[in-house]
């Protein structure tokens, strides 16, 4: 049986960045089980292991655009630092904020002086090319 639309299928899979570090993988531990199709994960894998059977492998390069986005500058803002509670702030910090109509967002805190505090909103993996070794170990 191959991979295509509606059928559940089973990943193993190795997240290399473009400097070779290995940002995830879920070798020997849960597989990643998704609804092919369903938009479960981002669509640059997806596209790439389609048609595949379990037990066959393949190597997936995808782009940001076809992972998690581009860099939106407009997501990257600088607070005054009085508004953020707690004095213990360090770069690469996760840190929440929330809107007036109650949405949460996560962001990672990229630099922070004296006055201000600069937060990034995108995702973590935006503007990165990435390169997945993935096994398919069922699909049914």
């Amino acid at each position: 049986m191959k991979i295509s639309a509606g059928k559940t299928v089973a990943i193993e899979y190795t997240l290399k960045l473009e400097d070779g570090e290995i940002a995830d993988s879920n070798v020997g531990g849960e597989p990643l089980q998704f609804e092919f199709g369903s938009g479960q994960i981002i669509p640059g894998l997806e596209s790439g292991i389609e048609g595949l059977g379990a037990g066959e492998t393949a190597s997936v390069e995808v782009a940001p655009t076809d992972g998690y986005g581009d860099v939106i500058q407009e997501h990257i803002v600088t607070i005054a630092r009085e508004q953020i509670q707690g004095e213990n702030l360090d770069i690469g910090m996760n840190i929440q904020s929330q809107s007036e109509e109650g949405h949460i967002f996560n962001g990672t805190i990229s630099s922070i002086d004296d006055d201000e505090v600069t937060i990034d909103f995108n995702h973590p993996m935006a503007g990165k090319t990435l390169f997945f070794d993935v096994t398919v170990l069922s699909v049914q």
